[in-house]
């Protein structure tokens, strides 16, 4: 009797659960994304571009398609493109704010530019782009989604390489994009 009495003074009962969970939900349990979610025990392999300019560690098992000039990887809500090219000079924010915007704000379906900065990854510093898009309608529902993406500009002896990184607007993956960024290199 004292027990049940000690438990109801707490505000608790035998079956309840901490705040934010349910009482039936398993601490120790296997982890439970939400839509767009790159799973934490995701494993990644290295991709290097045709000219052995660089390397960076994409999702493993993600498709991959030609793109222009360059690559990208794609798992249901979530891409990594990856483009090359010269550039004589080394972007930096005002360059991306003056040049980049615009062209992203006139090409982008549904573009919210959210920042310009810059990011210091472990290949140096990057102009990082955030912003929201739209994105393709799906071809079997026909539906669209608000994307988070976050453009990465790295910039070495004439050369760019732009990692543009897209998700579904409140998946948490924060993480893993932040393990893509980290992981590019240049090789020469």
């Amino acid at each position: 009797m004292v027990l049940v009495g000690l438990l109801g003074a707490c505000g608790g009962s035998a079956g309840s659960a901490p705040a934010g969970q349910s009482a039936n939900s398993n601490p120790n349990g296997p982890e439970v994304n939400a839509a767009g979610d790159i799973p934490d025990n995701q494993v990644y392999v290295p991709y290097s571009d045709p000219g052995g300019l660089f390397t960076v560690s994409v999702p493993q098992g993600w498709s991959r398609s030609a793109s222009g000039s360059g690559v990208v990887f794609t798992d249901k809500l979530n891409s990594v493109r990856i483009e090359a090219q010269p550039r004589p000079t080394a972007p930096d924010v005002a360059s991306a704010r003056a040049q980049e915007v615009p062209r992203l704000q006139g090409s982008v379906t549904g573009f919210k530019l959210g920042d310009v900065s810059t990011a210091q990854r472990s290949a140096g510093a990057a102009v990082l782009v955030t912003y929201q898009a739209v994105s393709a309608s799906n071809a079997v529902t026909g539906r669209s989604a608000v994307e988070a993406v976050e453009r990465y500009e790295f910039w070495k002896g004439g050369q760019e390489v732009i990692l543009t990184l897209s998700g579904a607007q409140g998946a948490d993956n924060v993480d893993p994009w932040k393990k893509i960024t980290d992981s590019f290199r240049w090789n020469r």
